[in-house]
């Protein structure tokens, strides 16, 4: 039995320092979501919270903004791919019947600047800073990410023989789409040229513009039942028709691209295909992590969207975009429309959820009928998920 997503919601992602409290951006995000679906928070039975940043109670506290009803608030934390846990968790919760109305809502108020570790535990990700290190990699754990996603780009290049200039046009493209998303946080055009001359971030290559920028902002999803939405005459669902979560396997620690996770992405992929009935051919529309546009790279090999080492190719042909085989990031993706970190999976839920819809506006794929979401974390997590239009 598969779950339908019946509402979606969120706000316009801000820059740190410019946002409202987290229990403002997230109540909000979920009222926009109870609306879409036509529901009242009345109906939902369980709430999932998502986020990386707060007390161990904050969905609670965020939640209470809408509506104290007694229902299970469970609070999830899974590095960049926390919305996505939740959506899963909600999925799960209807799809097996416990529950037929459930929430899953995500946010974050983050700090300017890279990513840190301010833990004083030991850190999830030490093991794969010393593996990146041992593979002739420098990666500094204080601020590892652009070491990361810098260092896999950096190992593509050399084994596919490809020219960085690839990241830069990944970057354009993401920038023309999110000028058609109005929640989208960065939306002015820019060149190849402008994003090679950025500031270097990591290496010789990696530049601040082919990195996404740390945001704050909230979005909301409404998951419910066949059943139930047979019983309310809800129309605008759309079916959460494959999904899957994978952690890093034994093959993470062989090369770079591996510890960014390139196997985890592959398993779950494969998963959620299966489940859907459905291939990487069928896709018209993703919603790709590119927390880096390195990242965006990679992927498209992982997800199968195109073969290894092609992904040169499949960026020149214009592939990856509107007029091309499948388009990438409609939204702007996480380079333009921003990543605080709770809220990123569920905001990529919001635009594919509308794009099967119809209702993605001067942005819309026409006769998109297959989405696929992409959300992945360090340390690890990832999550793949397959939406058809109902």
């Amino acid at each position: 039995m598969s779950a339908l997503v019946a509402g979606v919601g969120m706000v316009r992602f801000s820059k740190p320092g410019a946002q409202e409290a987290y229990p403002v951006m997230a109540s909000e995000a979920i009222r926009v979501a109870l609306r879409d679906a036509g529901l009242g928070l009345e109906d939902v039975a369980q709430a999932y919270a998502g986020y990386c940043y707060g007390a161990t109670t904050c969905g609670q506290r965020a939640l209470y903004e809408v509506g104290m009803t007694g229902i299970p608030v469970i609070n999830v934390r899974n590095a960049c791919a926390t919305g996505s846990s939740a959506l899963l968790l909600a999925n799960q919760a209807v799809a097996s019947g416990a529950v037929d109305v459930a929430l899953a809502f995500g946010f974050e108020e983050m700090k300017p600047g890279a990513l840190v570790n301010e833990d004083f535990r030991v850190s999830p990700v030490d093991r794969i800073v010393a593996r990146f290190n041992e593979l002739g990699y420098p990666v500094d754990e204080a601020m590892s990410a652009p070491g990361f996603f810098g260092a896999a780009g950096q190992e593509y290049l050399s084994r596919y023989d490809a020219k960085a200039d690839i990241f830069a046009k990944v970057a354009v493209k993401t920038r023309t789409h999110a000028a058609n998303n109005p929640m989208a946080l960065f939306t002015k055009p820019i060149t190849v040229e402008e994003v090679m001359e950025s500031p270097v971030i990591w290496g010789d290559y990696l530049t601040r513009l082919m990195a996404c920028p740390p945001t704050c902002g909230a979005a909301a999803a409404i998951v419910v039942s066949e059943r139930f939405a047979r019983e309310r005459g809800l129309t605008r669902m759309v079916r959460i028709a494959g999904q899957a979560m994978g952690t890093d396997g034994p093959e993470a620690f062989d090369s770079a691209i591996d510890l960014v996770g390139r196997g985890i992405t592959q398993r779950a992929a494969a998963s959620a295909f299966a489940q859907a009935g459905v291939g990487p051919q069928d896709v018209d529309v993703v919603e790709l992590h590119d927390c880096f546009t390195t990242n965006e790279v990679i992927n498209y090999e992982a997800l199968g969207l195109c073969g290894e080492g092609e992904a040169s190719r499949f960026i020149a042909d214009g592939d990856n975009s509107y007029g091309g085989k499948v388009v990438v990031n409609p939204s702007g993706g996480l380079m333009s429309k921003g990543h605080p970190l709770g809220a990123t999976g569920l905001a990529q839920c919001t635009e594919l959820v509308q794009q099967l819809r119809g209702e993605a506006g001067a942005r819309q794929v026409e006769g998109a009928r297959v989405a696929l979401q992409h959300n992945i974390g360090m340390g690890s997590a990832g999550v793949v998920t397959l939406y058809v239009k109902d």
